[in-house]
């Protein structure tokens, strides 16, 4: 008896040690610079956001955050760095919320979206925008939907890669106007809203701070927000679901993610220090600029949000016909 109660003496004491040590490595880190993969290229709404609060991590931290873009694959060659990189917190991830998409479209990637990567924050909920060309002589969704009636399959709409968010906002308002269109995917969003503009492509879900200088300066049109409520950036343009066109909203957020055997104190860690620098004044006003708002989810809540999204982007792109890559 004396020597089963010395060994789970002997044991707790191991487990408690073993707990100092994970949170001495916690509040040690970072002691080198974090390498932030971004799956998109420079200057996409994920890259600014991650650069932003990186900068501010930075600053806060005393190391670089090395913001590193990884497009291709609809972002999944980033994603699969991050997913085989080593769980210590000098690997971490940056996307947008496709990242839920890819399960479903992407379901021979080298990774496993729930099993090999956890979630740490979200940095921010950013709108679409629902952008056209004023040469288009379109002026609101109503006219948009009747002119897509009217020639089935004639009108298209730009995207920058299948199962992105821009498409999967697309494909929602398609759906919910009962319309016909062509996808157009792009590299980027520049690329895309080149081609809006010039006419060569007639509309796009654009993230909102890509659209707001050119909607500002007239060289493109706003028609209607295309998440769930209005952009604290542009207040007065309403949502296609207050227009009437019933489950059209699709909600695009930029989060930060880790290799899911990363330990939970620095995982703790790091949501602690991302959510300091998302509520630092100059970063806060720099993403108000950018037209992202808020979304405030701790490591388990955001983790339960993204399996939901899995789950109901797995139902999109079924109803939408969309083809596994």
């Amino acid at each position: 008896m004396i020597g089963v109660r010395a060994w789970i003496a002997s044991l707790a004491l191991c487990v408690g040690a073993l707990g100092a040590v994970q949170d001495a490595g916690a509040q040690a880190w970072p002691s080198k610079p974090v390498h932030v993969v971004v799956p998109f290229t420079p200057g996409s709404a994920t890259d600014i956001m991650a650069r932003t609060v990186g900068e501010k991590l930075s600053a806060l931290l005393g190391q670089p955050f090395l913001v590193e873009n990884r497009p291709g694959a609809g972002g999944t060659i980033g994603v699969g760095q991050v997913a085989k990189a080593d769980p210590d917190g000098y690997t971490i991830l940056v996307h947008s919320s496709s990242y839920t998409v890819t399960p479903t479209t992407y379901p021979n990637a080298s990774y496993d979206t729930l099993r090999d990567l956890t979630g740490v924050a979200p940095l921010g909920l950013l709108p679409n925008v629902l952008v056209i060309a004023p040469s288009k002589g379109i002026h609101s969704v109503k006219e948009l939907i009747a002119a897509a009636k009217a020639r089935p399959g004639a009108l298209n709409a730009a995207s920058i890669g299948i199962g992105s968010a821009t498409h999967l906002n697309a494909e929602r308002f398609r759906l919910g106007a009962g319309i016909q269109v062509v996808n157009v995917p792009f590299k980027g969003t520049p690329e895309a809203l080149t081609d809006v503009m010039t006419g060569r492509v007639d509309y796009y879900f654009c993230p909102v701070n890509a659209a707001l200088p050119l909607v500002k300066d007239g060289r493109v049109t706003a028609l209607a927000v295309g998440s769930s409520k209005r952009s604290i950036a542009l207040p007065d343009l309403p949502t296609t679901l207050e227009l009437g066109v019933a489950n059209s909203d699709y909600n695009f957020w930029v989060g930060m993610f880790a290799p899911a055997r990363t330990p939970h104190e620095l995982i703790d860690r790091l949501y602690q220090e991302t959510e300091r620098a998302l509520h630092a004044p100059e970063v806060r006003e720099k993403l108000q600029r950018l037209g992202a708002e808020p979304m405030d989810l701790a490591p388990e809540r955001f983790n339960a949000y993204i399996k939901e999204e899995i789950a109901s982007n797995a139902a999109l792109v079924k109803a939408a016909g969309i083809k596994a890559q």
